[in-house]
């Protein structure tokens, strides 16, 4: 493949093809130059200008910063037997939305089933509606009684913000 390239690279250069496909960047005028001074090296010149001026713009742009999750979560829980618990969590916004109940947070999975036996044991509850910039009254609720294998369990959840419309 590599030789084909080259090849392909050399025809185009020996061939002339490749040359008048190229576009000319158009030059720009003459400008008169006018001599300034000598020295021993050789004559230093310089540019006389045509015509001078200040060129004023006004520039407006409107940035639209998205709102976006900065604070990663991470649950650390030990059940034993039938217990039952009630984890908060905080999620954490770079600002605060420009309008109450505009946003929801979003979750790839709310019920999981932590150790992969069928039967949902763990549920994410949160707020509905962002109205500040870290999102409160938000729980994982872990039953304990569904929860049929020993061990050390790891899920991850994704979690996005949604407009609501």
């Amino acid at each position: 493949m590599k030789i084909l390239i080259i090849f392909y690279l050399i025809s185009l250069v020996t061939f002339g093809k490749s040359r008048s496909s190229i576009p000319m960047i158009p030059l720009l005028p003459a400008i008169p130059v006018e001599k300034v001074e000598e020295n021993e090296n050789g004559t230093v010149t310089t540019r006389k200008l045509l015509s001078t001026g200040n060129l004023e713009i006004a520039l407006e742009a409107d940035v639209i910063v998205p709102l976006e999750i900065i604070s990663d979560i991470e649950i650390k829980a030990l059940i034993v037997d039938d217990e039952n618990l009630k984890i908060p969590f905080e999620v954490e916004l770079n600002k605060k939305p420009e309008r109450a109940d505009m946003y929801k947070l979003h979750f790839s999975k709310t019920a999981l089933d932590i150790d992969d036996d069928g039967v949902i044991d763990t549920e994410i509850f949160a707020s509905q509606n962002i109205d500040s910039k870290i999102v409160k009254d938000n729980y994982v609720k872990i039953t304990g009684k569904n929860i049929s294998k020993e061990g050390t369990h790891h899920k991850r959840v994704y979690i996005t913000v949604e407009v609501d419309n």
